[in-house]
């Protein structure tokens, strides 16, 4: 389940397209985030200000990192709580797992955690003996499924209505056979039935962080649920799961991002729950967990650090990004093979698991920069991406033909004269042998574009040719003079 298979996106993507269940789901859903996105954007006049300040609220926690996650660990202790540092995956879950088992756990309820998917502490808890068990509505379904989240913030993206009640019956053997769901709230309602006596149960909660704050020591979640709250106050443990690029050094800056985040991920100007903890339980409490654990996790991101990607750290995972994306709004996320899909995920899982086994993810994007346009924190992910396919290149990880193909480009491309005459002899022709239809259904040495559409037929001259004549007449920026 928790196998990375990017080296099977072209695969994936060739079986999601001819996926009926799956189009539908994208087709229903996809558009609704965009749209309620646009609506939050147009309320809010000083939104572009605010990225802005923003990127350099990341930034500048980013360029003192290890000061503030040295003062984030000395209130958090001084709160009572524990602080885990953990170098890999295999770190973070040994520490987990003997939290759980000096608790005596035997069930664990969990908050959605992205963090809890990158290390597969679901699966290592399983083997253990501990049940864990999702308390996020899409989480607990595809928990359900046995599947990864499709989406960063929608875990069940890629269901429809029809596939939620098939697996209810399937494991909920109580559920009556004359028992209908008719939209979303009846789903709602199967769903809490079961959970309610597993929150009770649960001896340890684990969520996950959207931000850490090193003034205080606090670490914020954002739900609309509210199964985060139960999952943190409830039993005796808390453990908080977070990677260290969560960080911010302030409330206020705290404060700056929440006004970002839920505008650019479900267009709501703030999210239903927004949760501070800080500690565990203090004397006089009405609630709260006896034990307060936070595991920090690296698992290569501090070797992202003064790097060309070290603008990834900025992510606040609202994947507007995915949420934009047309690659992404044509294959899913389960395509792209692992965790985090979508244009943050064809940048960030090639620095945690390698690009020799996500090489294909740089190459699921048509490069249109949506992704940048629409990014709270003005991430530059399509340049990423060039960066990423430029170490496939060095690194000889792409196919022979494509790399000899691209040789011969940059051979051609690197000599103006001979670039010119190419292109202009290949527009010409092209044109000639498409003027009767207008476009090609086959084309040699052109498979993989027409397999999947037709390509249009040039029409007149290159632009550069069309460039120099405008210039020897004077009728630049004089609309279609040229």
């Amino acid at each position: 389940m928790h196998v990375a298979t990017s080296p099977e996106f072209k695969q994936n993507a060739k079986r999601a397209i001819a996926d009926p269940q799956l189009q539908k789901a994208l087709a229903r859903s996809g558009p609704s985030f965009i749209a309620r996105r646009a609506a939050a954007v147009a309320a809010l006049p000083e939104f572009e200000a605010l990225r802005e300040i923003g990127k350099q609220i990341k930034n500048h926690t980013l360029a003192h990192l290890d000061f503030y996650l040295e003062t984030y660990a000395a209130k958090v202790e001084a709160a009572g709580g524990h602080v885990h540092w953990c170098a890999d995956a295999a770190e973070a879950r040994a520490v987990v797992l003997d939290i759980c088992q000096k608790a005596g756990a035997r069930t664990v309820t969990k908050g959605k955690s992205m963090i809890s998917e990158e290390i597969a502490i679901n699966d290592h808890l399983e083997k253990h003996g501990i049940q864990p068990v999702e308390t996020d509505l899409g989480e607990y379904i595809i928990q359900l499924r046995h599947e990864l989240p499709s989406h960063i913030i929608a875990p069940a993206f890629h269901l429809n209505r029809e596939e939620w009640e098939e697996q209810f019956r399937k494991s909920h053997t109580d559920l009556p056979a004359d028992r209908v769901f008719h939209e979303r709230r009846d789903i709602l309602t199967e769903a809490r039935a079961k959970l309610r006596e597993r929150f009770l149960a649960a001896d340890v909660g684990i969520t996950g962080a959207n931000f850490l704050i090193a003034e205080t020591g606090s670490s914020v979640i954002v739900t609309n649920e509210g199964n985060g709250d139960l999952t943190q106050t409830l039993p005796r443990v808390h453990i908080a799961l977070a990677s260290i690029e969560k960080m911010v050094p302030t409330l206020d800056d705290a404060a700056a991002l929440l006004r970002l985040l839920a505008r650019s991920a479900t267009g709501q100007d703030m999210s239903v729950y927004t949760t501070f903890s800080t500690g565990a339980r203090r004397p006089g409490d009405l609630d709260g967990p006896e034990e307060y654990h936070v595991v920090l996790l690296d698992n290569g991101r501090s070797a992202m650090l003064g790097t060309e990607f070290q603008d990834m750290l900025r992510c606040i995972r609202c994947a507007a990004c995915m949420n934009h994306c047309p690659v992404y709004g044509a294959v899913g996320g389960h395509a792209y093979g692992w965790v985090y899909p979508g244009p943050m995920g064809s940048v960030l899982t090639p620095s945690l698991i390698g690009v020799e086994q996500s090489g294909h993810l740089p190459n699921a994007s048509t490069f249109c920069g949506k992704c940048e346009s629409v990014c709270p924190m003005k991430i530059p992910l399509p340049g990423m991406m060039r960066h990423w396919r430029e170490r496939a290149f060095e690194r000889h990880l792409m196919p022979t033909a494509q790399r000899s193909n691209l040789a011969l480009w940059g051979f051609v491309a690197r000599r103006p004269g001979l670039y010119r005459l190419a292109t202009r002899a290949a527009a010409l022709t092209l044109g000639l042998m498409g003027r009767k239809r207008g476009r090609f259904a086959r084309l040699p040495f052109a498979g993989g574009w027409t397999a999947g559409r037709d390509l249009p037929a040039p029409e007149g001259d290159t632009f550069f040719a069309r460039y120099a004549r405008a210039q020897r007449q004077g009728t630049l920026g004089k609309g279609n003079q040229a």
